[in-house]
Parts: C-alpha cells; sequence; structure tokens
C-alpha cells in the first residue's frame, strides 16, 4: 500500500528542502525528481499555496496529485487584490472578463461538480457575486441570466 504524504507547497516553487526533503529521504525516493514533477504541474498557480499529495509506492515508485487553490483565491489573483469586498451589494473589488473567467474555469476543472464549461463558468461568476467582483461590467446575476439564455453560448464551447 503507498505510503501518502500531504503538504503545502508554493506553486511552481517547491524545493527539496523543508518541507519536502526531510519526509521524502526516509521513503527512498529521488527527492530531486519529485521536486521537478510538483513543480511542472502547479507552475500554473504561480504565486499561490497548494495542497499536495505524494504516494509513494512500496518499490519507490511515486505519484502526485494536485488540489487546486479555491476559487475565490484564484479570483483575487487574477485581479490583483487582497480580499474580497466586505459589503459585496454595494462594494466592487473589480471587474472580470469572460475571458478571465472561462480561464479560472478551466483552472477549476478537475475540482469542479460542474461536468461542462458553461455549468463551471456559471460556478465562477456566482463566487464573484459573494465577493462584490463584476463581470463584462455587469452584476453577476446578470452575467448568470445572459449565460441561461444563451447570449455566451458562442464563447462557452
Amino acid at each position: 500500500m503507498p505510503e501518502r504524504i500531504n503538504v503545502l507547497v508554493d506553486a511552481g516553487k517547491a524545493t527539496p528542502g523543508q518541507p519536502l526533503g526531510p519526509v521524502l529521504g526516509p521513503l527512498g525516493v529521488n527527492v530531486v525528481k519529485v521536486v521537478q514533477e510538483i513543480n511542472e504541474k502547479t507552475k500554473q498557480f504561480t504565486g499561490m499555496k497548494i495542497p499536495v499529495t505524494i504516494e509513494v509506492n512500496p518499490d519507490k515508485t511515486f505519484n502526485i496529485l494536485v488540489g487546486t487553490p479555491p476559487t475565490t483565491a484564484l479570483i483575487l489573483k487574477e485581479l490583483g487584490v487582497e480580499k474580497g469586498s466586505g459589503t459585496p451589494k454595494t462594494a466592487k473589488i473589480g471587474n472580470l472578463t469572460m475571458k478571465q473567467v472561462i480561464k479560472l474555469a478551466e483552472m477549476k476543472k478537475e475540482a469542479s461538480l460542474g461536468k461542462t464549461l458553461k455549468s463551471r463558468v456559471k460556478e465562477v461568476v456566482g463566487t464573484c457575486l459573494s465577493m462584490g467582483v463584476t463581470v463584462e461590467g455587469k452584476e453577476p446575476k446578470q452575467i448568470t441570466a445572459e449565460i441561461n439564455s444563451g447570449n455566451w453560448d458562442s464563447v462557452l464551447k
């Protein structure tokens, strides 16, 4: 049965030092190869902390499972702001384009409950609502209504 190690790493910047080296060394795996694979799999989230699970098999082979940051963290990074609005109905912290929303929906593809791009986009737009973020300069509820009525179908294929 594989040994499982759960760590939080800086995306794209994992090193053989803490926290990976001391945990992986005694298991006899090539720590440098593990670190390289983690960095390759997490580079799209650079600048964020990412949950990673490393499964080390008895034959010293390994498998790396990368989690994704919460949608709120992706939106904040995309906007370049520290935190969401304390009063999302009145105070807006930023605006995303539909292109940015699609990019975030694709990043969340593995962790999302939405099976289609359209449903994942609606999840991201819904998160924008609670954070005080507009999409294409409009309230998220309005964008969701437009998505439901097919106005965005040409870009959500």
